[in-house]
């Protein structure tokens, strides 16, 4: 009754991957390592926040010279 297969039974099981699948998760791992760091490049170089609040004409914070 009982038809799942054990671990032995399995073609991936114990070191016996193909090379093609290792080749194909090695590959995937690095491109999502890569997007990852372009990702975080990106949202580095561009997460400018400008704090002034205000205009030359109205600078909304007065600030004495001292």
């Amino acid at each position: 009754m009982n038809t799942e297969p054990s671990l032995d039974q399995i073609d991936d099981y114990n070191n016996n991957e193909s090379k093609e699948k290792r080749t194909t998760v090695r590959l995937i791992v690095v491109s999502l390592l890569i997007i990852g760091a372009i990702y975080g490049v990106v949202k580095y170089n561009y997460n400018n926040v400008d704090d002034y609040v205000g205009t030359k004409e109205q600078p909304g914070i007065n600030i004495p010279n001292k």
